[in-house]
């Protein structure tokens, strides 16, 4: 593999200077299918311990696994989601060791010949940090069981629901500098197989795992022994393992020691790491080719079909959130985030002022959606109602001070806008005589502020809030500037 030359950044400083660290990640992605890769065993969460588990998947004698295409398509459409080169050919291997949930005694994964190779994808680490980091491979394997020790005493158990299921393991080049680096890459990786539709992305089920490689430099020298920690599950856990890794290294290598090249695990609890085995070389795996399966042949027709289908990727929806709906490069990134806000957004700001319905979007329901713990999709207020309720801002019906009331209200019962606001006897008073005589009124009880307002322009602000006040809110605001400065003559 050969590495682009990267300047040294976000350096470290130990007791005997400056150190570099150097972070890789290899993601396991399970793929979005209903059944698994070499069976047509569900694939589903959430099933009862062994009830997703065919003769192929238990390895029974006699039984061969049969590619599921759609899993390979999964695969392809990812790759060109990440800006990778598709491989018309490619092979799957047998992965040789042992272990208990592993019935077959080898995984059969794509180590020579994957189906994905060299890509890129642009990660915004910070608003004014964006950094690209390369992609080494994509490949297909099938994911091993789970022990289960937390039953007896004195047994473990084994449930094989997992073993077949299709993986998409995601390896990067060792291009990542610090641990926001890493974690925004594991992040924007997720946001891109969530808008292809390749995997759920849902990090506490499993279904989306990092093994996160970890060694330390002088800045510019050799690369150093790496570590690998394995299985770590989400954006939080990736930093502290990297944090913890890095420091560690550079205090065992000051203190005249060196790193052993070793598989550890991650304790959530202390937030460190552990050894778990010493790490194996590919030879140590006895790789060779799976003579049940022939090699994987795709055509390239197949390919561009699938390209073709492709939904409008983050990056590419960010740009045109800016240019087409004037949207800040703040505001773009947060709701080209994920596919379903962005769904969200642009129904809301169909046809409308885009800036004000990002506003009402991010702030207003966001906030309330973050506040009651609830997904986009669990909204109470649904995009066509927000809409609705922005509308009546913009023809006066409403104000906007009223407008945040009547959101309230329909997050709370999920009512239409336009009902509420009829009901409640809400609409917007832009009557000027009505308005006049509030005015007129307050003027009249209050003689020193009308006197003040010459010379203390700041007060008229206080006008504006006693008219509001005594409107109950519906005063058309415009209308009572207007009026209030003609009567005070400021």
């Amino acid at each position: 593999m050969e590495l682009r030359h990267i300047e040294p950044r976000h350096l470290l400083q130990g007791d005997t200077g400056d150190w570099e660290v150097i972070i890789g990640l290899e993601v396991h992605a399970q793929v979005s299918s209903e059944s698994k890769l070499f069976s047509g065993a569900p694939a589903t969460y959430g099933a009862g311990p062994n009830e997703n588990v065919s003769l192929v998947d238990a390895a029974m004698p006699g039984m061969l696994p049969v590619i599921n295409k759609y899993c390979v398509e999964q695969a392809v459409r990812t790759g060109l989601g990440l800006n990778a080169q598709i491989h018309l050919w490619s092979r799957f291997d047998r992965k040789n060791y042992f272990y208990p949930d592993l019935p077959q005694g080898y995984q059969i994964s794509q180590f020579k010949d994957p189906i994905v190779g060299e890509g890129e994808i642009e990660v915004e680490v910070t608003p004014e940090d964006t950094i690209t980091v390369g992609i080494e491979r994509l490949h297909l394997e099938q994911d091993a069981g789970k022990s289960i020790h937390d039953i007896s005493p004195s047994n473990s158990h084994v449930d094989l629901n997992r073993s077949g299921v299709a993986l998409m393991e995601i390896v990067s080049k060792p291009e990542m500098r610090s641990a926001d680096e890493a974690a925004a890459y594991f992040g924007k990786l997720r946001t891109i197989v969530r808008y292809l539709g390749t995997c759920d992305g849902n990090m506490d089920e499993g279904s989306m795992r990092a093994d996160v490689n970890v060694s330390v430099r002088r800045p510019g020298g050799e690369l150093g022994t790496r570590t690998e920690t394995k299985n770590v599950n989400s954006l939080r856990y990736v930093r502290q393992v990297i944090d913890f890794e890095a420091r560690r290294q550079i205090q065992v290598l000051e203190n005249g020691g060196t790193i052993d090249q070793e598989t550890l695990l991650f304790d959530v609890k202390t937030g460190e790491t552990r050894t778990m085995r010493s790490k194996e070389d590919a030879h140590d795996y006895r790789y060779f080719p799976d003579p049940d399966l022939l090699p994987l042949v795709i055509e390239q027709s197949w390919v561009d079909e699938i390209k073709a289908g492709l939904p409008e990727l983050p990056d590419v929806k960010k740009k045109r959130f800016s240019s087409e709906y004037g949207l800040s490069a703040y505001d773009a990134s947060v709701l080209s985030m994920e596919r379903d806000k962005a769904d969200f957004f642009e129904t809301v700001a169909k046809g409308r002022d885009g800036k004000l319905a990002s506003n009402w979007v991010t702030t207003e329901l966001f906030g309330a959606l973050n506040k009651e713990n609830l997904e986009i999709g669990q909204s109470p207020v649904s995009a066509g109602h927000l809409g609705k309720l922005i509308d009546l801002i913009s023809d006066d019906t409403i104000s906007g001070r009223i407008a945040k009331d009547v959101f309230e209200i329909m997050f709370e019962t999920g009512d239409d806008p336009a009902k509420i606001v009829e009901e409640r006897g809400l609409k917007q008073v832009t009557d000027t005589g009505a308005i006049e005589a509030a005015i007129d009124k307050i003027i009249a009880d209050n003689p020193e502020q009308v006197a003040q307002v010459k010379e203390k322009p700041k007060t008229f602000g206080w006008f504006v809030g006693q008219v509001m006040k005594s409107t109950g809110g519906k005063a058309n605001p415009k209308a009572v500037n207007e009026i209030l400065k003609k009567k005070l003559g400021v």
